[in-house]
Order: C-alpha cells, then structure tokens, then sequence
C-alpha cells in the first residue's frame, strides 16, 4: 500500500504547483487509500483538503511541514540569515487533538516567531506535541544537515530529542529525487534507523500532481 505523506498544494506560495483537488483525484487514480497536505508553514488548504478526500473517499491526513528555528523561535536579528535560520520538519496530525495542536503551532510561529518565515521551536513543538507524528524531514531537515555534516554527535543528538518527546510517533524520512548528495545521505538516515530502532519512512516531496506539471 502507498500513501504519500509529504505533499504541497498551491497554498505553498511560489513553491507548490497542485491545486488540492488535483491531489486527491491524483491519488484516487492510483487507488491510494489516504494522501497528506503539508505545505510550508501554514494550514491553508487544509479545510479545502478534508473535503475534498471525503468526497472521494479517501482518507486525509492533515500536516504541516514546519520551519523549525535554529535556537529560539523568538530570536530575531540581522545575523539570522532568510535561508539559514530554519530547518524543515514534516509534522502530521493523527487525530483531531493533533489537528487543533499543528493549528497553534502554525498560529505560535506566524504570531510569536515569524522572522522570514513562519518559525516554532522544539520547546514550542513539546508544548503542543499531542497527536501529531513527526517525520525528520527533507533534505532541508535538521537530521539531514547533520549527516550531510558528518556530524554524528548531533545527529544522534537531535534523534534523542525528539524521540524523548515524540517516542514512537517518530520516523526518519528517506526520499529520492536524484540529488547528487542523497545517496550519502539516504544511507547515514538508513544507518541510524537501524541503529537507533526508530522506522524509516519513504516520502516523495511532491510539488505537483503529475510528472508533466514540472
């Protein structure tokens, strides 16, 4: 069974190219049984999205990939860069207590962290963990920084983190675009799947409903 559990509509503002129907009459061609929402930093689409999937009978699984800030999500200053001052986290709502919690998460980092973009933190994401399921995120994911860092001290680090909070609502995302770095990285995610015990998760980080859309 396939489900695709990182997906960006066109509320991904100059990022996703599908419309939220697209998506789901995409997923109902390919008879997937559920397809997730989870565009960057805001919840948009999602009411759109749960109409949509229950109009075609699938089931919607309502995310957010979040920025999440390097240190405070209250910091904000000119030595915090547009493009270095977050990481990405693919955050999933299990149930209708995760659904309200990913709602003041995204409300937290519009209100209280936006600087650049829209930004929580991991105390923030502690306070209002209930419910969701975490995946460690894309290429642009903090996991992802550290092994393409070599830097197996803080990859093992933030594994603990966020397992401590999250447990076993907690996977590691492996995708494959091609990428020349993705190779290496795949296989250090892999590695520490096995070594920690912890599930990998494939995801496609898909931007658009068919491959013509590119």
């Amino acid at each position: 069974m396939v489900v695709q559990l990182h997906n960006h509509s066109h509320y991904s503002i100059l990022d996703g190219r599908s419309r939220v129907q697209e998506m789901v009459s995409r997923a109902k061609e390919l008879n997937q049984p559920a397809i997730a929402l989870t565009d960057h930093g805001v919840m948009y689409g999602a009411i759109d999205f749960y109409r949509a999937c229950t109009s075609a009978q699938i089931k919607p699984i309502i995310g957010v990939e979040a920025y999440v800030a390097r240190g405070s999500m209250h910091r904000k200053d000119p030595s915090l860069d547009a493009h270095g001052n977050s990481w990405h986290l693919t955050l999933l709502a299990m149930n209708n207590v995760g659904y309200k919690n990913l709602l003041k998460l995204t409300s937290k980092a519009h209100v209280e962290g936006f600087y650049y973009r829209p930004r929580i933190d991991l105390d923030c994401l502690s306070n209002f963990s209930e419910g969701i399921f975490v995946l460690s995120g894309c290429m642009g994911g903090q996991l992802s920084d550290y092994v393409l860092q070599s830097n197996e001290t803080e990859s093992r680090r933030i594994i603990k983190a966020y397992y401590d909070i999250f447990g076993s609502r907690y996977a590691i995302e492996v995708m494959w675009h091609g990428h020349e770095k993705r190779d290496r990285l795949n296989q250090g995610l892999l590695n520490l799947s096995k070594e920690f015990g912890i599930p990998a998760v494939a995801t496609c980080d898909s931007h658009y409903a068919r491959p013509e859309d590119s």
